[in-house]
C-alpha cells in the first residue's frame, strides 16, 4: 500500500525541472521558428505545434543532447526554415544578397538618370532650332 502511495504521488506530482535545462531550452526556443506563426519564435507562440515544439526541445535537451544536437534535429524535421536566423548557403544567396543588388543597381540606375537628366537640361538650343520651334507653336495655335 506504500508503495502504491508513492506512486500515486509521483504521478500526480509533476517533476521539477532542472533551471539550467530550463534556461537552455529557452534561449534554444528563441532561436528557432514556429512553423505555424512563421513571425515569431518558438518561446512566444502560444500555437498548438509551437507548444509540442518547446516540449521536444526541453525532451530532448533532459536526455542529454547538446544545442547544437536540438537544433540538428528540428533542421532535420522542420527543414531550415525553423531557424530563426537561417545560415547563408549556396541556395540562399539570392535571400542574402538580394537586395544588396537590387539597392546597388538602384542607385546606379538613380545616378546615371540624374546626370542624364543634368545634360539634358544644360543644352540650349541653337538661334536655328529657335526659329523652328516658334513656327511650330504659331502652327499649331
Amino acid at each position: 500500500m506504500k508503495h502504491l502511495l508513492i506512486l500515486l504521488l509521483l504521478a500526480v506530482i509533476p517533476p521539477s525541472s532542472d533551471p539550467t535545462i530550463e534556461e537552455r531550452a529557452r534561449a534554444l526556443g528563441e532561436t528557432l521558428r514556429c512553423v505555424v506563426c512563421q513571425n515569431q519564435s518558438i518561446e512566444e507562440s502560444d500555437a498548438d505545434l509551437a507548444k509540442d515544439m518547446r516540449a521536444l526541445v526541453r525532451d530532448q535537451l533532459a536526455n542529454g543532447k547538446t544545442d547544437a544536437e536540438v537544433t540538428a534535429s528540428m533542421r532535420d524535421r522542420y527543414g531550415d526554415f525553423v531557424l530563426l536566423d537561417p545560415p547563408v548557403q549556396s541556395n540562399t544567396y539570392v535571400l542574402w544578397y538580394g537586395p544588396l543588388v537590387f539597392i546597388g543597381v538602384a542607385v546606379v540606375w538613380l545616378f546615371v538618370a540624374r546626370r542624364r537628366r543634368d545634360i539634358v537640361a544644360g543644352e540650349s538650343l541653337t538661334a536655328e532650332e529657335e526659329a523652328r520651334l516658334s513656327a511650330l507653336r504659331k502652327s499649331l495655335d
